[in-house]
């Protein structure tokens, strides 16, 4: 009898953990080209599933958090202006009560690098938020680090 209870106990709890699954809509990927022996741009692009969106790094305050590229200081390179993006989606939120700007399926951020040595290493991270129409989930921030050859 302690068997077939254990049997059931454990068949529930299986059943129960398929249905509880964590939500991962966005997959990063990276690459690097040198565009000079000294310089490269770097490109970091998210694909996002169908139906939700993530947000561009140019979201007003007061509005859902806005994807967030932190580079530390390093000796392998320096960043050479800001992280730019294509053109975002804008349309008004009512959840935020305002105009956000917000990128669907795929979009590839890039940033510009001055090289200090022959194999210089990209290392960061990136903070965002992604929604679709019925939720928004918490903010993640993902660590990369980008090998330029």
């Amino acid at each position: 009898m302690k068997k077939i209870t254990l049997l059931c106990c454990f068949v529930c709890l299986i059943s129960l953990s398929s249905y509880s699954q964590i939500l991962k809509p966005v997959t990063w990927s990276y690459a690097a080209k040198k565009t000079s022996p000294t310089t490269a741009t770097v490109f970091i692009k998210a694909t996002v599933e169908s139906g939700w969106h993530l947000y561009s790094q140019f979201v007003k305050d007061g509005g859902p958090v806005k994807t967030t590229f932190t580079f530390p200081i390093a000796k392998d390179f320096t960043l050479v202006g800001k992280t730019i993006e294509p053109k975002a989606v804008t349309k008004y939120e009512a959840t935020f009560k305002m105009d956000v700007s917000y990128f669907e399926n795929s979009v590839v951020f890039q940033q510009k690098v001055k090289l200090k040595g022959k194999n210089a290493v990209v290392k960061g991270s990136v903070e965002f938020m992604v929604c679709d129409d019925k939720q928004c989930l918490p903010p993640e921030q993902v660590d990369f680090s980008i090998p330029v050859k």
